[in-house]
């Protein structure tokens, strides 16, 4: 799924970002952000696997809260100065990307609601 791709991509910026020693001084940020920003693709792996649609939409409503989160911590850390505004407005309209492309999901899952969800057959590589 294209919008779980995003996610991890993103993840792996903002956990580059939070290897800079500014950002470990401040370990509740820190942490918080680690957690937000890793949340967002875990959430829409976890929910895929789920019976239901609408099994699956949870998890997606919980995941986008997550990217909102991420975003809200990206504002903080650049008010803090441990990111310049070039830094973090294109990670923070990433998120908001990620945000719009799970209410899109959702509402699909929503309007569909399969009660039995077959995902694909995972193959040995």
């Amino acid at each position: 799924m294209l919008v779980y791709q995003k996610a991890l991509a993103v993840a792996d910026e903002v956990s580059a970002i939070l290897e800079r020693p500014d950002f470990r001084k401040d370990f509740k940020l820190h942490e918080q952000l680690s957690a937000s920003s890793s949340r967002v693709p875990a959430l829409i792996a976890e929910g895929y696997e789920q019976k239901t649609d609408r099994h699956f939409a949870h998890y997606l409503y919980i995941a986008r809260g997550s990217a909102k989160e991420s975003k809200t911590h990206l504002i903080v850390a650049t008010g803090r100065k441990y990111l310049s505004n070039g830094e973090s407005t294109p990670l923070r309209d990433r998120y908001d990307e990620i945000a719009r492309m799970l209410s899109g999901l959702i509402d699909h899952l929503e309007r569909e609601n399969r009660q039995h969800r077959r995902p694909p057959r995972e193959t040995d590589d």
